[in-house]
């Protein structure tokens, strides 16, 4: 497998660390009312990815979980967006398989985006989504490790059966999908 090129990696961390940022954003993120089932989880994960997609940054905040809201402002969330979307451009998201144990869910998603800066190229983000029933809602709170431990540690059967997986960022680089490397994952 061939690497991806140092000069490249090192001007592009900035712009892949605001990307992931906001592709976990989308993991820290959703609101619709009372969904309990799997094609309810599914269509949650879908709808925040299109509010965050066309950029309807004001929305996600409403839709943090509220350890999330006591730990970052609207107007830092709104910001921090509004200054990645010159860096990349999200395109679609592919929902895998989905578990749903009482008020915790996990789906696996694969997003895309077209990256802008330091260079033109594709790329996608390879995540495993934890969501969280909050106030009838599904909130999804992979970003939120603060969050997610706690609930996987009151659960410790759906934790067993769904350990965090590390994301996985890729870069399209002549046709073949190349690994960058994220760093350790917080815990």
């Amino acid at each position: 497998m061939r690497s991806f090129p140092k000069v490249l990696m090192k001007n592009s961390l900035p712009i892949i660390s605001t990307f992931v940022f906001a592709l976990l954003l989308l993991s820290a993120t959703t609101a619709l009312a009372a969904p309990s089932d799997q094609s309810d989880v599914r269509a949650a994960v879908q709808h925040i990815f299109d509010e965050l997609k066309n950029g309807h940054y004001e929305a996600l905040y409403d839709s943090l979980p509220a350890s999330a809201r006591t730990r970052i402002s609207r107007e830092r969330l709104v910001q921090g967006l509004q200054r990645s979307q010159n860096a990349f451009q999200l395109q679609r998201i592919e929902i895998g398989s989905v578990s749903v144990s009482g008020n915790l869910a996990v789906v696996d998603t694969t997003m895309f985006a077209h990256i802008a800066k330091p260079f033109e190229g594709d790329g996608k983000l390879v995540v495993q989504q934890y969501l969280i029933r909050e106030d009838g809602k599904w909130k999804v709170a992979t970003g939120d490790d603060e969050t997610i431990n706690r609930f996987l540690k009151s659960n410790p059967g759906f934790a067993r059966r769904f350990p965090i997986k590390k994301p996985r960022a890729l870069i399209n680089q002549n046709g073949r999908w190349i690994e960058i490397p994220l760093g350790p994952r917080r815990s």
